[in-house]
């Protein structure tokens, strides 16, 4: 029930703070620039892993709990109760950026002349889910399934290799345990950066169903989701898995052994 209440309350908090921020982008003009929306995400996460690291091991994204799996840093399990709270917190959240924004989303799409439902109403729709390339970069940004994939796995690889480097007892240059929430939302927010201008960036899974769901049900159909030929789940659901079990393997195979090497050479305490 602890890990459950963690994964549940954790996502539903990042996954509703970085949405209201791309909803304010939207609706109201705020958060102009990449840097303000990467920071909240990041602000987003850094809050949710400081509220329910205690309840749970934090990890608040399906993506990294499998890897935390694939490294031996949890048990298998635990796996599925920790997928099922991640999942049902992002789709609370989406329930309550829905209600919250549901008039402001109405009055948006009326004074465009949005029909909800049409390919006109990506532009609302990405509130809730991520599309490629970028829809407010679309003019510009040119990103194929295939290029999408390779960024989202690449950023979720680096994010999960970013998570094992600041929490490993081995990494002597690590931060102290009461920093490393903020150096793990500080990397969110930097693969955010260079990330969200092609794929807006889910690095998340949960966090892109679960809101997704809540679009396509509310009247966005197929408009919710990013192309005819499945992107939605093999760029926001699978690339992000297999990013983060690379980085695991790397680093349980690779990383981490040369690091316990060094320790030992250097006589260097090494523990978790």
């Amino acid at each position: 029930m602890k890990g459950f209440t963690g994964e549940f309350l954790g996502t539903f908090v990042l996954t509703l703070f970085g949405c209201a921020c791309v909803a304010c982008a939207v609706l109201f003009g705020e958060y102009v620039s990449i840097f303000q929306v990467g920071m909240v995400w990041g602000i987003g996460v850094t809050l949710a892993i400081y509220l329910t690291r205690y309840l749970s091991c934090a990890h608040l994204n399906p993506a990294v709990s499998v890897a935390m799996v694939v490294a031996g840093r949890m048990k298998a399990s635990k796996l599925p109760i920790y997928l099922l709270a991640q999942f049902l917190g992002a789709i609370m959240a989406g329930v309550i950026l829905y209600l919250l924004f549901a008039p402001s989303i109405a009055n948006y799409e009326a004074v465009k002349g949005i029909v909800r439902g049409t390919e006109a109403s990506v532009d609302t729709a990405r509130m809730f889910g991520e599309f490629y390339p970028n829809p407010g970069d679309a003019s510009i940004a040119t990103v194929s399934l295939p290029l999408a994939m390779f960024a989202e796995g690449f950023g979720t690889f680096l994010l999960a290799l970013f998570i094992f480097f600041l929490t490993e007892g081995c990494n002597v240059g690590r931060p102290s345990e009461p920093l490393q929430p903020l150096f793990i939302g500080l990397t969110v927010a930097s693969i955010i950066f260079f990330i969200a201008p092609l794929t807006q960036a889910g690095l998340n899974p949960a966090r892109d169903a679960g809101p997704r769901l809540v679009a396509y049900l509310a009247g966005w159909k197929s408009a919710a989701l990013p192309d005819s030929v499945g992107g939605w789940f093999w760029v926001y659901i699978l690339a992000p898995v297999v990013g983060s079990t690379i980085a695991a393997l790397c680093f349980r195979f690779f990383l981490e052994p040369l690091m316990v090497s060094k320790n030992k050479e250097d006589k260097k305490c090494c523990s978790r």
